[in-house]
C-alpha cells in the first residue's frame, strides 16, 4: 500500500524531511546538470565564460569563480558570498541550503555534503532521504580534501586543515583539522604576518598588504 503524502517530495526536501528524489525532483536535477555539462567541457582559459556559467548555476554569487570539474545536485541551493574561489574537483551536494559568506576559499577536491540517508537498512532501502543544510562564514579558507558532513555550522575567520572531517560545528577564529575535526588553536593578531608555519611575510610583501588593507578600510 502506499501512502498519499500531503506535502510533495519537493515540498518535503526543502522542509529538511525525508523525502524521495521522484520525477519532479530529478526535473530540477537535470537543469543543473546542463550547466554543468557546460561549465566542464568549456575551455578552461575563458574565464569570463566560467565565471558567467557559475552565475547562472549559483543560487545567490557575487564575484565567484570556480576552477572546473565542478559538481552539484541543484545549484540554485547554493549562496556564496562576495569574492567566493573554489579550486578544481570540489563537489557540493546542495540537497539542503548550502551558505557561504564572503571571501571565502575551498582547496582542491573539497566536498560539502547536505545529503544522508537512514542508518538501519530497512528504512535506507525504501528510497527516502533527507538534506541538512550547511552554513559557512566570512573569511573561511578549507583545506584540500576537506569533507564537511550534513547540518554542520563553521564560523567566521576559519581555517580548515587539509583532509578533515567536519562532524561537528567550528567556532569563530579558530584553525581546526583532523578526522573528526577539532580546534587545534586560536588565531590572533599575532598570526597576521604569518605566511607557511613559522615563516614569515616578506617586507616587499606586507608593506603591500598593509596598504591595500589601509585602502580597503577607507
Amino acid at each position: 500500500m502506499v501512502i498519499r503524502m500531503k506535502m510533495t517530495n519537493r515540498e518535503r526536501r526543502d522542509a529538511q524531511l525525508a523525502y524521495i528524489s521522484d520525477d519532479s525532483v530529478f526535473e530540477e536535477q537535470i537543469v543543473c546538470r546542463k550547466l554543468l555539462q557546460k561549465l566542464n567541457f568549456m575551455d578552461r582559459s575563458d574565464f569570463d565564460g566560467i565565471g558567467q556559467i557559475v552565475k547562472e548555476l549559483l543560487g545567490k554569487s557575487e564575484g565567484a569563480f570556480i576552477n572546473p570539474p565542478f559538481y552539484c545536485d541543484y545549484g540554485k541551493h547554493i549562496e556564496v558570498g562576495k569574492n567566493f574561489f573554489a579550486n578544481y574537483n570540489c563537489t557540493l551536494l546542495d540537497v539542503a541550503r548550502i551558505k557561504i559568506g564572503d571571501n571565502c576559499q575551498m582547496a582542491p577536491n573539497v566536498a560539502i555534503y547536505t545529503a544522508g540517508h537512514p542508518i538501519h537498512p530497512v528504512t535506507r532501502s525504501s528510497a527516502y532521504e533527507y538534506g541538512k543544510e550547511v552554513t559557512i562564514g566570512d573569511n573561511v579558507w578549507l583545506g584540500g580534501n576537506t569533507v564537511v558532513c550534513p547540518g554542520v555550522h563553521i564560523g567566521n575567520n576559519v581555517v580548515i586543515g587539509a583532509g578533515s572531517v567536519v562532524t561537528k560545528n567550528i567556532p569563530d577564529w579558530c584553525v581546526a583539522a583532523g578526522n573528526p575535526c577539532k580546534v587545534i588553536k586560536k588565531i590572533t593578531d599575532d598570526d597576521k604576518k604569518k605566511l607557511f608555519r613559522d615563516e614569515e611575510i616578506d617586507e616587499e610583501a606586507w608593506a603591500d598588504i598593509t596598504a591595500r588593507c589601509s585602502y580597503e578600510r577607507k
